[in-house]
């Protein structure tokens, strides 16, 4: 797997700053100084491969839906394998 770029580094750092809160991904992008569009796709990337989850939801001012809290994996829950769900798409 390749190293973490710059943008999910210091995602990463503004969810470990701020343990134990939920962070929408707005609060997260201006925390870690990125764009939104940036941040959008970073953690969605960092959700699929287990680096961050989503803790919870929460309504905010600017959206009629709730919004998705963020937070760094719980450690002591063993990581998911993702074997079983490669199998399963490569063979139907």
């Amino acid at each position: 797997m390749r190293p973490a770029g710059e943008i999910s580094a210091a995602l990463l750092q503004a969810l470990e700053r701020r343990a134990g809160q939920g962070l929408t991904m707005r609060e997260l992008a201006e925390a870690a100084q990125v764009g939104s569009d940036a941040a959008r796709r970073t953690l969605d990337n960092l959700r699929r491969h287990g680096r961050v989850r989503i803790a919870g939801q929460r309504r905010v001012s600017y959206r009629n839906r709730p919004v998705a809290e963020y937070a760094l994996p719980d450690p002591r829950q063993a990581p998911a394998s993702n074997a079983g769900l490669f199998l399963q798409r490569c063979w139907g």
